[in-house]
C-alpha cells in the first residue's frame, strides 16, 4: 500500500461496495487493523481531492444563495433521504435516532440539485424521524430570485420568498383528486425524477447504503458528502466524454 494509486483503488472500492474491514485488508494484502488505519486516513484526504477538483455539494445554508447565483440553471429540486446506522449505545442515541416508521435507526440529510445538473447541495445530518420541511426552516434556506423549485409533499407548507415552487397536490382526507390534479401530479412528478436517479448516483456507493458501522457523527456525515462528490465527479466525466 506505497504507491498512491493502490491508495485510491483501496478507498474508492471500500465507498463503492463497502466491504468490513478484514475483507477490505484481505483484498489489498493486508491485515484489518491496518485497513482500519488506511480508511480512517484516506478517507479526509478523498473528501479534500474532490473539494479541490469543485466536486462537492455546498454544506452552509448561509451561502447557499451565493453559489447558485453562479450557475444558469434556473430549475432546482430539492428532497430527503435517509440511511440506516447500526443501534447506538446510548439510550438518548437509541431515542433520537429510531424511525418507527422505518422500524430501524436512520439519519437524514437533504439534497438540492440542478435540473440536468449537479448536487449543489448538501445539508447537515439529522435523525431520519426529522421531517424534511423542519429542516428547512432550521437551515433557512436562501435563493436567488426568479428561481423554480420543485419538490414533493414532504415540504408541504414550504414557499421561500421570490421562488416558484412546484409540488404534487395532496389527496384530500376522504375525498379524489379531480383528474385536472391527478394528470398535474403526473406532470411534476415526471419533472421530480431527476432527484431520485441524483440519489440513485450517490448512492452507487454502498457506504451510504448499508448499516454505516461507524460510531462518529463525524464520519457519518463525511461519507455522505463524498457520495455527493464522486456522483458530481462522475457526471463531470461524462459531460466532457460528451463535449
Amino acid at each position: 500500500m506505497q504507491d498512491n494509486w493502490d491508495k485510491l483503488l483501496f478507498i474508492l472500492v471500500y465507498f463503492r461496495l463497502y466491504p468490513t474491514q478484514e475483507v477490505q485488508g484481505f483484498l489489498f494484502g493486508i491485515g484489518q487493523p491496518q485497513a482500519h488505519e488506511w480508511v480512517h486516513k484516506l478517507t479526509p484526504i478523498l473528501n479534500t481531492a474532490l473539494g479541490y477538483e469543485k466536486q462537492l455539494p455546498e454544506r452552509s445554508p448561509w451561502r447557499l444563495e451565493r453559489v447558485l447565483k453562479e450557475y444558469p440553471m434556473l430549475e432546482l429540486i430539492i428532497d430527503g433521504t435517509e440511511r440506516r446506522i447500526n443501534r447506538p449505545k446510548n439510550k438518548a442515541d437509541r431515542k433520537q435516532y429510531y424511525n418507527g416508521k422505518k422500524k430501524t435507526f436512520t439519519v437524514k440529510n437533504l439534497v438540492i440539485s440542478q435540473r440536468q445538473g449537479k448536487v449543489v447541495y448538501l445539508s447537515d445530518t439529522y435523525e431520519g424521524k426529522k421531517h424534511d420541511k423542519a429542516i428547512c426552516d432550521e437551515e433557512d434556506y436562501r435563493f436567488p430570485l426568479g428561481r423554480e423549485l420543485w419538490k414533493d409533499t414532504g415540504f408541504q407548507g414550504y414557499e421561500p420568498d421570490g421562488v416558484k415552487t412546484h409540488q404534487p397536490k395532496k389527496k384530500p382526507r376522504n375525498e379524489e383528486l379531480s383528474e385536472t390534479d391527478k394528470q398535474r401530479n403526473q406532470e411534476v412528478s415526471r419533472e421530480r425524477v431527476e432527484i431520485e436517479h441524483h440519489i440513485g448516483g450517490i448512492k452507487r456507493c454502498n457506504i451510504v447504503v448499508h448499516s454505516l458501522r461507524a460510531r462518529t457523527d463525524h464520519f457519518t456525515d463525511t461519507v455522505m458528502e463524498i457520495a455527493c462528490g464522486l456522483h458530481n465527479f462522475r457526471l463531470s466525466q461524462r459531460q466532457l466524454a460528451v463535449a
